[in-house]
């Protein structure tokens, strides 16, 4: 089977080099002329991921043409730009795994609603987990969960393809739990990381993961989720991963904002996506529209038009006293 990975940034490269290290050749693709350039020439990726020198193995394209003749691709563009980018290809691999992690703004779709629209005859699958590119593209021990909507047949086909002697897919056929998994846990690293910002302590940062968890499983049993799928490595294990480093992206923006940072400064300043800043606002709006009480992303929400962080942590804990396991948060 041969693999493709279709976005160039700091975890499309990580899996990219990943994949090469049993030999295989990898493509992959990157939007820009100049970054296919560098990757080809200098083995580099300067912008994204400057710590890795890539394998030999892998080489860099700027054709989604050469990109959907290959059987598979792991598509690893920006959640909001993914359902552009699918559109733009002349035809679709047989299977689409995607690494993104976010809700579409505007629409409220899942990223697997919006490839099967964009890729109708493809299998979707869903790779999502504990995972920080540069580990990854170093070769550290790395566990995913590997969701596959064609079931056990996709399963057969993609995890030898994708697994490595470092890189271990785990396999489930909900690929919604999957994909919640890695949406919400986003929104709630940003208010982890506004705890750490606030300097709170370790308790208030603990206190927030089990609260944060909690609402994650109201959304995804509500959306058709299964519980055990969220308290796995794409659910649970995701969370405390990115809810306790500043190496996640979404933890060192809500550090800065904090510390007294502008959302609207931090995010045009910022090279990388925090993915959790697009989808808070799409997830509060669906967590008010379904019923489903998500008091902190909501208050992330607040954070990130502008609301003073102090005062949504104050408000956050002025909420009525109640039972633990109450639906209403």
């Amino acid at each position: 089977m041969t693999v493709g990975v279709l976005g160039a940034g700091a975890w499309g490269t990580a899996l990219a080099q990943m994949l090469a290290s049993d030999g295989r050749d990898v493509t992959i693709w990157a939007r820009e002329a100049e970054l296919v350039e560098e990757i080809n020439t200098a083995r580099t990726n300067g912008f994204y991921l400057p710590s890795v020198k890539l394998d030999e193995r892998v080489r860099a394209t700027g054709s989604l043409a050469e990109m959907a003749q290959l059987d598979s691709l792991l598509v690893v563009t920006p959640a909001q730009h993914m359902g552009a980018v699918l559109d733009a290809m002349p035809s679709h691999p047989r299977d689409l795994v995607l690494c993104s992690k976010g809700i579409e703004a505007g629409s409220g779709r899942l990223m697997n609603h919006v490839a099967k629209t964009c890729a109708p005859n493809s299998d979707i699958a869903v790779l999502s987990g504990p995972t920080f590119a540069h580990e990854v593209a170093a070769g550290m021990p790395t566990a995913v969960t590997l969701a596959c909507g064609g079931g056990e047949a996709q399963w057969s086909r993609l995890s030898p393809a994708i697994a490595r002697q470092a890189f271990r897919p785990y396999y489930t056929d909900d690929i919604v739990g999957a994909e919640i998994g890695g949406a919400v846990k986003n929104v709630l690293a940003i208010a982890c990381g506004v705890v750490e910002g606030l300097d709170l302590g370790q308790n208030a940062r603990a206190a927030l993961i089990a609260r944060g968890y909690a609402e994650m499983l109201r959304f995804g049993e509500a959306l058709g989720a299964r519980a055990e799928t969220l308290a796995g490595l794409c659910g649970l294990g995701d969370l405390v991963l990115t809810c306790t480093s500043t190496s996640s992206r979404n933890f060192s923006l809500g550090k800065a904002l904090g510390e007294g940072g502008k959302a609207v400064d931090l995010m045009a300043n910022r090279r990388t996506v925090a993915e959790g800043a697009h989808t808070a606002p799409v997830l509060a709006e669906l967590a008010a529209r379904h019923g489903i009480a998500m008091p902190i992303v909501a208050s992330v929400y607040d954070l990130l038009k502008g609301d003073d962080p102090r005062e949504v942590v104050q408000t956050l804990l002025s909420r009525p006293l109640k039972a633990e396991q109450d639906s209403a948060g």
